[in-house]
């Protein structure tokens, strides 16, 4: 009862009261942050039926919406732990944290964490920001952990659930019940497919429009283009239903932003240093 009391009251914070005057969404800046590359990364591991011989070059990054007021909110946090980094061997690699920092935003000014699912690249670098509100699908948070931090799904890294159920104890995560919920003014959240149990992505209110940050979504723009499903999924039909939603909801085919491709820097180029601005 008390973790649905935050969640609603959580949640009203974030609409307008009934008969009051409808106010303009707020319009964001949208960033792609490369904080690390993977390199070497087999293609077919990204794209379902892809040429097994394939490699590149993958981006590891997070997404920085700036909006009006110091609201800053992240998509997604990273990952920070040493034995994530020594096990993968990013090349290039700087926190989250540091990699937002060069974008402008220092970590403690995040206000909010939006976590696309609990993979470990995805959600283990939420502690370096320290005043960040957490938002995650219910589902997928109750699916994967308890409140002790107990592990109910391999899916999550022991260290991540103790992480997150401790942010939860603390008041400092909101679970969101399910699809299309403007979370944040100009900020709506989506259930995605099942890359893990219940994933989300993002849509943006921007000046060039509805830009949707797809997270694993959509690992590289070849998913979006071919239609072809991710190769990491529990269900493929469900990732194609996203895709496709995906493209009605964004404003433009070229708004739609992968979770691993590095050609989002090379299709945005500005500012450059491994920031990129979506417009």
């Amino acid at each position: 009862m008390k973790g649905r009391l935050v969640n609603t009251l959580a949640l009203a914070a974030a609409f307008p009261l009934a008969g009051a005057a409808q106010q303009p969404a707020p319009s964001y800046e949208v960033y792609a942050v490369r904080y690390a590359v993977v390199k070497n990364f087999r293609v077919a591991g990204l794209v379902a039926g892809a040429d097994t011989s394939r490699r590149m070059d993958i981006a590891m990054m997070v997404w920085l919406l700036k909006g009006p007021g110091g609201r800053n909110v992240l998509v997604d946090a990273g990952f920070q732990r040493d034995d994530l980094i020594q096990r993968w061997k990013p090349a290039d690699y700087v926190t989250p944290s540091a990699a937002v920092a060069q974008a402008g935003v220092r970590p403690e000014d995040v206000t909010d964490v939006i976590v696309s699912h609990v993979h470990w690249d995805h959600m283990d670098g939420v502690s370096l920001f320290p005043n960040a509100h957490i938002w995650i699908q219910r589902e997928e948070f109750e699916h994967h952990l308890d409140m002790d931090g107990n592990v109910l799904d391999r899916a999550i890294d022991g260290p991540d659930a103790a992480m997150l159920a401790k942010l939860r104890r603390a008041g400092r995560v909101t679970l969101v019940d399910g699809d299309a919920v403007e979370i944040i003014p100009g900020i709506t959240v989506y259930t995605g497919g099942k890359h893990t149990f219940q994933s989300q992505f993002v849509g943006v209110h921007a000046t060039p429009g509805t830009i949707v940050l797809a997270s694993d979504n959509a690992y590289l723009y070849e998913n979006l283009e071919k239609h072809a499903a991710i190769a990491q999924t529990l269900d493929a039909a469900s990732n194609l239903r996203a895709q496709e939603r995906m493209m009605k909801l964004a404003s433009s085919a070229k708004l739609i932003v992968p979770g691993h491709d590095p050609a989002v820097f090379e299709r945005f180029p500005s500012p450059g240093k491994g920031v990129a601005r979506i417009q």
